[in-house]
């Protein structure tokens, strides 16, 4: 029955995650968008931290910690996200829910295997600039998927070493309209990407004990820059802008050439200490060569792009893990924060990130299967210097599932 209900979801949430909106943020109209978390509901619930592994839980971040799995293990997860967002004069409020990841995990010894589908980068936004002599209209839509197959090795009781193939695809579509004082009718520009492109990332895990009851733990993961190829449409019209829509008198498409541009290579290390199945605290660095980004097919003034880096830090904390008669000592208590220097530059100003986050992990059923709940608040960008903020409440939800698939029967 594991199974089939494993099939099932995996067809019916693929597609939900393909065709869903993950964002409002007005930050998204750069780039190829938002970059989306990539991992579970229990390292969120610790700041994002991704150096922690065990052998019932799947480690999106990385793939090394596939080596560890004793259980075949499957996991979905989703979040909602409530934003205020506001400049120097107005505010407004937003919300969205979405499929963040789907995954599975396979133990084969001293290798591990995973695979699944999740959300790259999300592109949703619809905002006002005023001109001196009108006003035009962005709105944007879109974001890359990211299909995966992870594959880890266990080489010594102490090193795992892992690497993620990933098929990234998606479209990306940006209008601009614009009407002027005066004039009757006005222009709207629409611009589309088709991106796609393949790419790799690498990890490798140590864990030793260093006193009877104490385990160090390292990580470490590379993904190389990555060529992605963006085929581009480009159309302009004439609107006739009236207060029940917008009606097109004349549209003609306008050639544009496909392009290829490098997404940033990226680099994290992070060590962390605890004891085993009790609790463990840990720190993580990000650095992300992100000024070595470029657009897809159209520039935008007073925007530059740095280099990028997250500061992580978090951990969890169990009471007791094999207590049966109480339930609340086998719940799994995360925390975490993180701090994130995006990499993208506004009008001279670094749009940064901040974020508080909390959860737990509730068991469920048998072998070990669990809920996982978890919340985030924080911050991004400044409303000075005709900027935005988002002050944002994040809800996050996963079921992480166990199961025997390949277990040896005496008796038939």
């Amino acid at each position: 029955m594991f199974k089939q209900i494993v099939v099932g979801l995996f067809i019916l949430v693929s597609g939900v995650i393909v065709a869903q909106e993950g964002t409002t943020s007005p930050y998204s109209y750069y780039g190829i968008g938002t970059l989306k978390f990539r991992g579970t509901v229990e390292s969120r619930s610790m700041g994002g931290l991704g150096i922690f592994s065990d052998s019932i839980h799947v480690n999106l971040q990385n793939p090394a910690s596939y080596a560890g799995l004793r259980l075949v293990n499957f996991s979905v997860g989703g979040s909602h996200k409530v934003s205020a967002q506001q400049n120097e004069t107005n505010s407004q409020n937003t919300s969205t829910t979405t499929l963040d990841y789907i995954s599975m995990g396979i133990p084969m010894g001293k290798f591990g295997m995973g695979f699944g589908l999740i959300p790259y980068t999300s592109v949703g936004y619809n905002f006002y600039s005023d001109l001196t002599d009108g006003r035009t209209e962005y709105t944007g839509s879109g974001g890359l998927n990211r299909a995966y197959l992870s594959l880890g090795y266990q080489l010594t009781p102490e090193i795992s070493l892992g690497v993620d193939t990933n098929y990234n695809f998606g479209k990306i579509e940006n209008t601009a309209t614009t009407q002027k004082n005066d004039v009757e009718l006005g222009t709207r520009s629409f611009n589309r990407s088709d991106i796609l492109g393949f790419s790799f990332n690498f990890g490798a895990m140590y864990k030793k004990m260093i006193t009877e009851t104490l385990e160090l733990t390292g990580s470490v993961t590379y993904t190389p820059g990555t060529n992605f190829t963006s085929e581009n449409y480009r159309r302009i019209a004439t609107v006739s802008i009236t207060p029940v829509g917008i009606f097109t008198e004349d549209e003609r498409e306008i050639s544009v050439a496909d392009t290829k541009f490098t997404f940033p290579s990226q680099f994290s290390i992070g060590a962390g200490i605890g004891k085993p199945k009790h609790w463990a605290l840990g720190v993580e660095y990000t650095n992300q060569k992100t000024s070595n980004f470029t657009n897809r097919s159209f520039d935008i003034e007073n925007v530059t792009y740095q280099d990028a880096s997250k500061f992580r830090l978090g951990g969890y904390y169990i009471p007791n893990y094999n207590s049966f008669g109480n339930y609340f000592q086998r719940v799994v208590y995360r925390a975490g924060a993180r701090f994130e220097q995006t990499g993208l530059n506004v009008n001279g100003q670094d749009i940064n990130e901040f974020g508080i986050s909390f959860g737990v992990g509730l068991p469920v059923g048998r072998l070990f299967s669990n809920v996982n709940l978890g919340f985030e608040i924080g911050k991004r960008g400044t409303k000075d210097f005709g900027l935005i903020q988002e002050s944002f409440f994040n809800t996050f939800l996963s079921f992480s599932l166990n199961d025997r698939w390949f277990e040896k029967r005496l008796y038939d």
